[in-house]
């Protein structure tokens, strides 16, 4: 199952949330940053420490202080105007998410933020259509995939997207 939810992701109780990280894995602003200032400084050290990563890949770490036991770090593109293969990159990092939840072997439950389209400039309508064909791609194999949107733009995006058939 597919839920949208306008939240902020550092409070939902799930299994996993994945960061909308940056290569270095150091925390920045947006999502990243409000994950980082949730989980404590222990999460920067950890996540440190598997980076630096490209875009379209993810690694995972304890969730620490959050309520999610684990956080996957997923890099996605900066929108470059499409030529340099950022649509793929941006699946990648989709994908690379789900299976590194999966290979944790505790995660039923997942929430996912619109990664690329802060300061990524990655174009929200794109960046939504990438997003829910991987989750319904996936969404079998976990309990409840969510969603978890910060503005009214791009929850309309994504239920718009997961009420057609």
């Amino acid at each position: 199952m597919i839920e949208v939810v306008r939240a902020d992701i550092t409070t939902l109780a799930v299994d996993a949330i994945v960061n909308a990280a940056n290569g270095s894995l150091a925390g920045g602003g947006g999502v990243d940053g409000a994950i980082h200032r949730a989980a404590g400084p222990e999460l920067a050290r950890a996540s440190r420490a598997l980076g630096p990563i490209g875009a379209g890949d993810a690694v995972i770490t304890p969730g620490f202080a959050l309520p999610a036991r684990h956080v996957i770090h997923a890099v996605g593109p900066v929108w470059r105007g499409g030529a340099f293969h950022e649509p793929e990159l941006l699946q990648r990092a989709y994908d690379r998410s789900f299976a590194l939840a999966l290979a944790a072997g505790d995660v039923r439950t997942i929430a996912f933020p619109a990664i690329s389209t802060g300061v990524y400039a990655f174009p929200k309508p794109l960046a939504a259509e990438i997003a829910v064909r991987a989750m319904r791609a996936h969404e079998g194999a976990f309990a409840r995939v969510v969603a978890c949107l910060f503005d009214a733009e791009s929850e309309g995006l994504y239920r718009g997207l997961l009420a057609e058939v």
